[in-house]
């Protein structure tokens, strides 16, 4: 290689050298949710940041009150914020109890990605950079429409976790779609799944003109076909589901379970996590917040989904 050859390669490895980005791998992100250790559900995004964090070469910790209690997890927010978190993640299960310490993590320099519950408008006001979830409302509304247009008219909405106000918007948003008031057509159902089922079929039985239902999710959902089942009802009351798992995944195929709403939680749990990991490293963060769903997964397309259920779908 000739002087000028070397000198010129030289100057171009301290170019390259200057203007490449300064890693700092190794950040530390914590995401808070609201579910009880009981509820499933959330095995997707748990998977969803560990192979982010994998990829990304970061350490993520998921955290949860283990009873669902809200003012546990604004603790766990609150502890989250003063050990240093490079980043916390977290969803909006009530804005009053969470606003308060949301507010002092992003006060406190964290960056903040809301998910899940909640809405852009409450994430923004809280000073996050963005919400990565669905729209539950509209969720629950587009639920409803499918459902009028195959012929429902009278439902009964099981809430298996009554205390996030996002679940009631899901049920308000279908009530709404087929033309009824929600008074009434609501069920304190809880979380253990024989309770769950006694609930249901003493609904049924009581109200017998109810010709469609809708469950919230896996807790509440897989109760709600063993009644169905049960009495003999399975294919015959008009059933849709928010979430999946191989249970319902199974009631779709079979005709028991019309269709399921599919929030892509997958995305919830990864997406944060690259986004505040690019944050951290190069100072870039997409400037509008991303809906995750809803999608619609029926017996046309559940073969697309069922066996990644309960994984990353």
């Amino acid at each position: 290689m000739s002087k000028t050859r070397a000198a010129l390669a030289a100057a171009l490895a301290l170019t390259a050298g200057a203007v490449g980005p300064a890693l700092a791998e190794g950040e530390r992100f914590v995401l808070v949710s609201h579910a009880p250790d009981s509820d499933s559900w959330w095995n997707t995004i748990k998977n969803a940041i560990q192979v982010a964090g994998d990829q990304m070469k970061v350490s993520v910790e998921y955290r949860n009150p283990p009873t669902g209690d809200l003012a546990d997890m604004a603790r766990i927010v609150e502890q989250a914020t003063a050990a240093g978190a490079d980043g916390i993640i977290v969803t909006i299960a009530d804005y009053d109890v969470l606003s308060g310490p949301i507010r002092a993590a992003v006060d406190g320099g964290i960056p903040v990605i809301t998910i899940n519950s909640g809405t852009v408008a409450q994430s923004q006001s809280l000073g996050a950079l963005l919400h990565v979830g669905q729209p539950e409302y509209d969720a629950g509304h587009g639920a409803g429409l499918r459902a009028k247009a195959d012929g429902a008219t009278n439902f009964v909405c099981v809430n298996h976790y009554i205390t996030n106000p996002a679940s009631v918007e899901r049920c308000q948003g279908f009530a709404d779609a087929l033309g009824v008031s929600l008074d009434g057509r609501m069920i304190d159902s809880g979380m253990d799944p024989g309770e769950v089922s006694n609930k249901v079929s003493a609904y049924l039985n009581a109200n017998s003109d109810t010709d469609a239902i809708l469950a919230l999710g896996p807790n509440s959902a897989e109760p709600t076909l063993k009644a169905l089942q049960d009495q003999g009802l399975a294919g015959e009351v008009y059933f849709a589901t928010f979430d999946l798992s191989p249970t319902i995944s199974e009631g779709i195929k079979s005709g028991a379970i019309a269709f399921a709403i599919d929030q892509q939680p997958y995305l919830q749990g990864y997406l944060p996590v690259v986004i505040l990991t690019n944050l951290a490293r190069y100072g870039v963060v997409p400037g509008n917040s991303i809906n995750s769903g809803p999608g619609f997964v029926t017996k046309d397309n559940i073969g697309l989904v069922e066996e990644l259920a309960g994984v990353y779908r």
